[in-house]
């Protein structure tokens, strides 16, 4: 990190102005070969000046330019940011300027890297920060927010510390066995320990379910037979008309797509082809994608038809959807009744008339109360919402779990130690404390540019 990196940090097109960031040792003096007016070098950090941006004499923009000196600035390097009108010449012509006199351009995540590796923020508050910038419901934006500030690294934080004392009982025991007056640690005396950090790794896992449905939404496939409702339901619940609604079968072949807010949370809906025996070879491979999103799904909406009763393939689904999140929805309520509703009585069930916009509010509701939705706390958002940290935290829980057995059985403190010191560091990769050079440059290669 010994280069000047530059980058342009506001999205491109029109607008009142354009950003370029400048981080690196070399950033002050850079920008003011180009700029007319004081002299960066020697102004004050956190200051902004006026001037212009100029190619040998030609003015180029007129321009205001934030000097902020290290250790005080977001990589904790020397970092400046010019504010230059908004438009894509001008600000290509600013950044080619500065790549010309010293810069390099910036790869995407790459000031943010610098922030972690220069101990400005942690993994979680990384993540956090892009989880800001993608978030599209207030919940999302208040769950990075707590990212960001560091909130959720303190619960992996204070997990680690109760690993540490642990580790400094057995090290102690280990290390200095002549010594009468400290009291031997036993494997009973561990094994409560033990439980408490495994009791505390539970709860942090069950809540970031929560974290992960505020961050990434509820999948959900709207699945049937042909002619059922499907169409006409994703509309209803969209309030558009997106999928094609006609009284012929097949009609949708591929999936279609939209989202719903519900309180706070982001339900992202997929119409599916319908799920029939067919010859057309485009509606079959739409019926196959249509069985595997509801394999996949967070949520099945199972459309029947109330005007007609259940064939074989129908109740296969339903025998195959008892595992999973879904809700049965009798459509057409409008029509006479065909429909054996006793062989629905083990589901949740939603009656309804698509076309007629009836029932639109109780599925909301189901689907809230599947979920529970109104239980989850906003107040406090201190979740873990990434697969990778999430799958580091069930990575330790099962090592806790072999812990427990090994202490159960009676093996040596010092083999003991060995797997508790893994434990520790799974949970260190969490927040950044140990890491792979490999993991940091994918992770940060998910950052737009300029951030």
């Amino acid at each position: 990190m010994e280069d000047t990196i530059a980058a342009i940090s506001t999205a491109l097109g029109v607008g009142a102005i354009s950003i370029i960031r400048v981080s690196g040792p070399e950033s002050i003096s850079i920008v003011n070969k180009i700029f007319k007016g004081k002299d960066l070098n020697e102004v004050p950090s956190h200051t902004i000046h006026y001037g212009h941006i100029i190619d040998n004499e030609e003015i180029v923009d007129e321009v205001l330019v934030s000097v902020m000196r290290t250790p005080r600035t977001f990589t904790v390097e020397d970092v400046v940011e010019v504010n230059c009108h908004g438009g894509i010449a001008t600000t290509q012509k600013v950044l080619e300027l500065l790549l010309t006199h010293g810069c390099r351009q910036a790869d995407a995540g790459e000031f943010t890297k610098r922030a972690f590796l220069n101990g400005r923020i942690d993994l979680t508050q990384a993540e956090g920060v892009m989880d800001l910038i993608e978030a599209k419901t207030e919940s999302s934006r208040a769950l990075a927010i707590s990212q960001v500030d560091g909130k959720v690294s303190q619960l992996i934080k204070d997990l680690r510390q109760e690993i540490l004392e642990v580790l400094a009982n057995i090290e102690v025991n280990i290390d200095y066995p002549e010594y009468e007056d400290i009291e031997e640690f036993t494997n009973e005396q561990l094994l409560p320990m033990i439980k408490k950090v495994k009791h505390s790794i539970l709860k942090i896992l069950n809540e970031s379910e929560n974290g992960k449905m505020i961050r990434d939404g509820i999948q959900t496939s709207i699945i049937g037979k042909p002619n059922v409702g499907k169409s006409s339901l994703l509309n209803a619940l969209l309030n558009e008309s997106k999928a094609i609604v006609t009284d012929i079968e097949g009609t949708t072949r591929d999936i279609v797509e939209g989202t719903v807010h519900l309180d706070g949370i982001l339900l992202h809906m997929i119409d599916t082809a319908g799920i029939r025996k067919t010859n057309d070879i485009v509606e079959s491979i739409g019926v196959k994608k249509s069985r595997q999103l509801m394999n996949e799904s967070d949520l099945v909406l199972f459309v029947l038809n109330n005007n007609e009763p259940m064939n074989e393939e129908e109740k296969t689904i339903l025998k195959e959807l008892e595992s999973k999140n879904h809700i049965v929805v009798v459509n057409k309520i409008d029509l006479e009744n065909h429909l054996d509703l006793q062989l629905l009585e083990n589901h949740i069930v939603v009656s309804m008339s698509a076309s007629q916009n009836i029932g639109i509010e109780d599925l909301k509701k189901a689907i809230k109360k599947l979920f529970a939705l109104e239980k989850i706390e906003t107040k406090d958002m201190t979740y873990l919402t990434s697969a990778r940290s999430i799958a580091l935290l069930k990575e330790a829980l099962c090592s806790l779990k072999e812990l427990e057995q090994g202490l159960q059985h009676g093996y040596p403190m010092d083999i003991l130690e060995i797997d508790l010191k893994k434990i520790w560091n799974d949970l260190g990769q969490i927040i950044g404390e140990t890491y792979e050079e490999e993991l940091i440059d994918q992770l940060f290669s998910q950052f737009c540019l300029g951030k």
